[in-house]
């Protein structure tokens, strides 16, 4: 059978060649005589698989050993729970930045554990933009929170200036996007099943010198510091969604990040023309320096154009451009591993829709 043209959100499209790496090694894992499934997670095989990912990750992001590697679990609501578990201490504030259901997410988690200041907000007018960067040099936080780029309404950030707290930041969804300065965060986290691999492992760097300042005694497996004493494997591991992120670190390395970068921003802007173009759909967000590379969401005229072209994608062989439940519409996931030919052929069935709409 085909393979759809596949634009969801999460979990999202994977190059064909991890697929079939994946797929082979769930028969027979290189010359264990087991399955990859079936790999012992404190044995030698599976501890090469973290470390080669570690390294990676490191490469990736240009970072030096003043930085640690976790794999955990429970995705990115674990971790709006564990930063501030760990780092947000009785009678502390935490800086938050509010750009959209994620972000209000982390707030809300992190109500749990300390004050939270709500320092930026773009809630009045429905997250279409982002909000001026706040001017916290001089306030007494524990942390600043934002999230990088927004899924569900399409944002995202292209520059963070440098701040005087620590800055910590929701990756999920545009991690080895493009050039970034990873080293200007204290701590970054990513849901793997976007651009790192798939549901159920969740990528963790963290600078050691965080692991210094956890607030309050909490138990091993929620304590980073105890964690990377474990080497991510203080209970068993998600050993398959770690292998495949392995492999899509491989697939990101032989790509390079600057050639998926110029593509991410090729597939992007050939999108947007076309939704400037197209009288049928209009971009939620018109801040074309506030727009998202990697989640690109717009709405149709009417309902009725709506349910029209959704059908018409089904169709043709695409699928997973429904927006997210909270705001209808439609959100194209334009992740690293969805490929220029696909958008073009996604642009292709949009401007045919036209055609035969006018009819």
């Amino acid at each position: 059978m085909m393979r759809k043209l596949n634009f969801n959100a999460g979990p999202a499209y994977l190059p064909d060649e991890v697929l079939q790496q994946a797929s082979q090694a769930v028969l027979a894992y290189e010359d264990t005589g087991l399955s990859v499934v079936e790999l012992p997670h404190r044995g030698k095989a599976f501890r090469n698989i973290i470390e080669e990912s570690k390294a990676l990750v490191k490469e990736l992001c240009d970072l030096d050993d003043s930085y640690e590697i976790l794999w955990l679990q429970g995705g990115g609501r674990l971790q709006f729970c564990m930063v501030p578990m760990n780092f947000l201490g009785d009678g502390e504030t935490a800086a938050y930045m509010n750009t959209g259901h994620w972000s209000q997410d982390a707030i809300n988690y992190a109500r749990y554990y300390g004050k939270v200041d709500i320092v930026a907000s773009t809630e009045a007018n429905g997250f279409t933009t982002l909000p001026a960067w706040p001017n916290i040099a001089q306030k007494d936080y524990a942390y600043l929170h934002l999230t990088s780029n927004n899924t569900i309404y399409g944002t995202q950030w292209h520059h963070i200036p440098e701040v005087q707290v620590p800055l910590i930041a929701d990756m999920s969804s545009d991690i080895f996007s493009c050039a970034k300065n990873y080293n200007q965060y204290d701590l970054m986290y990513a849901a793997a099943q976007k651009n790192v691999g798939i549901a159920g492992a969740t990528l963790v760097i963290i600078k050691k010198t965080m692991l210094q300042n956890i607030k309050r005694q909490i138990p091993p497996m929620l304590n980073y510091a105890s964690q990377v004493k474990e080497n991510s494997i203080l209970n068993t591991a998600p050993v398959f969604a770690i292998y495949t992120s392995l492999l899509m670190l491989r697939w990101t390395k032989a790509k390079g990040i600057a050639a998926i970068e110029l593509e991410n921003r090729a597939k992007a802007n050939l999108l947007y023309s076309e939704l400037e173009r197209n009288h049928l759909f209009s971009a939620r967000v018109n801040n074309t320096a506030h727009r998202s590379m990697m989640n690109v969401c717009f709405s149709a005229i009417n309902d009725a154009t709506e349910l029209a072209f959704l059908q018409y994608c089904e169709q043709h062989n695409i699928t997973g451009i429904k927006g997210h439940r909270a705001l209808g519409g439609f959100r194209v996931s334009l992740y690293n591993a969805v490929s220029l030919q696909m958008t073009m052929q996604l642009v292709k069935v949009m401007q045919d829709f036209e055609k035969q709409y006018n009819l």
